[in-house]
C-alpha cells in the first residue's frame, strides 16, 4: 500500500466509532478494543459500562490497552452518537417491525459513504439481551450477522469483529481501485468499434478454419465477454485490429505459395 492509501485508510477508519451499550463483563469491553486495534478502528466509547476501568480489560485488550485509555464513558445512547451521520445497531433478532437491516458487507460499504466527511458509529448491545428497541431507534440501520440459524447468538467480540473487518476489508478495496485503476491517455472504444472489432476477428477465425462458419456463436460470445471485460479504448482496438490484419496476410501469403509450387 503506498503512503497516500495508508494515510487515506487511517482518516477514514478514525471517523468510524465503536460504541458498547451497558456492557456487563468487561473482558469484553478489552476483547472488543483488541478487535478494533486489529483492524484499525480507534474511537471506543462505553455506555454505562458495569465495570471500568478494570484490569480484566486490560488483560483482554492484549496490546489494545491505548485504546481502553483513550476510551470514553457516557451516560446515554444519545451522548455517544450525537456528532454521528449514521448510526448502524449490530441485532441478532430482527424486529417484528420493518427497519432498514443490512449485512455486514453491505454495512460497511454504508458506513463508508458517510466517512468520506463525517463520523459514523457501530452500537453494540448488552451481552443478554443486546439493544432496546428504543436505542435501536436511535439507529439508521439494524445490521444482523447471518450466523447459522441453530446457533445465532454471537459474543460481542466476535460480532464487533466480523464488522470491523468487513469494514477494514471494504475500504482497503475501495482505495485500490480508486488508486490503482488503469487511466488510458486514449478515448474508450465505443459499441460501434467493438461490434467491427469482433466482426473483423470472426471472419479472420474462420479464415483459419478455428471458427465453423456454422456454428460461431458459443466461441464468439466467450470472445465478447472477454474483449468486454477488458474495457478496450480505440487504441487497443487498432492494435488488436492491426494483428487480424496482419494474420490474414500471412494467411493469403502462404496459400499463394502453396499455390505456386
Amino acid at each position: 500500500m503506498s503512503a497516500k492509501q495508508d494515510d487515506d485508510l487511517n482518516a477514514r477508519l478514525s471517523r468510524v466509532r465503536v460504541v458498547l451499550v451497558n456492557t456487563s463483563h468487561p473482558g469484553n469491553i478489552g476483547a472488543v478494543a483488541r478487535a478494533m486495534k486489529n483492524m484499525g478502528l480507534t474511537q471506543l466509547v462505553l455506555v454505562n459500562p458495569a465495570e471500568f476501568p478494570s484490569g480484566e480489560a486490560r488483560a483482554r485488550a492484549s496490546g489494545a490497552t491505548d485504546l481502553l485509555e483513550q476510551a470514553r464513558v457516557v451516560d446515554s445512547l444519545d451522548a455517544a452518537v450525537a456528532d454521528c451521520a449514521v448510526v448502524l445497531g449490530a441485532s441478532a433478532r430482527l424486529r417484528s417491525i420493518p427497519w432498514p437491516s443490512l449485512d455486514p458487507r453491505a454495512a460497511a460499504e454504508r458506513v463508508l459513504d458517510t466517512t468520506e466527511s463525517a463520523q459514523a458509529a457501530l452500537v453494540f448491545g448488552r451481552e443478554n439481551n443486546g439493544l432496546t428497541n428504543e436505542e435501536l431507534d436511535r439507529c439508521n440501520y439494524l445490521v444482523h450477522i447471518p450466523a447459522n440459524p441453530e446457533y445465532s447468538s454471537l459474543n460481542i467480540a466476535a460480532a464487533a469483529q466480523v464488522l470491523v473487518y468487513e469494514l477494514r476489508m471494504s475500504l482497503l478495496d475501495q482505495l485500490g481501485r480508486r488508486d490503482n485503476r488503469f487511466h488510458s491517455d486514449q478515448p474508450r472504444a465505443t459499441a460501434e468499434d467493438l461490434e467491427r472489432l469482433y466482426a473483423h476477428l470472426q471472419q479472420t477465425l474462420t479464415e483459419l478454419d478455428f471458427l465453423k462458419p456454422s456454428a460461431p456463436r458459443q466461441i464468439m460470445r466467450r470472445l465478447r465477454r472477454l474483449y468486454g471485460r477488458a474495457e478496450l479504448d480505440r487504441m487497443e482496438i487498432n492494435i488488436l485490429r492491426g494483428i487480424l490484419n496482419a494474420t490474414r496476410d500471412k494467411l493469403a501469403q502462404a496459400k499463394t505459395e502453396e499455390s505456386e509450387r
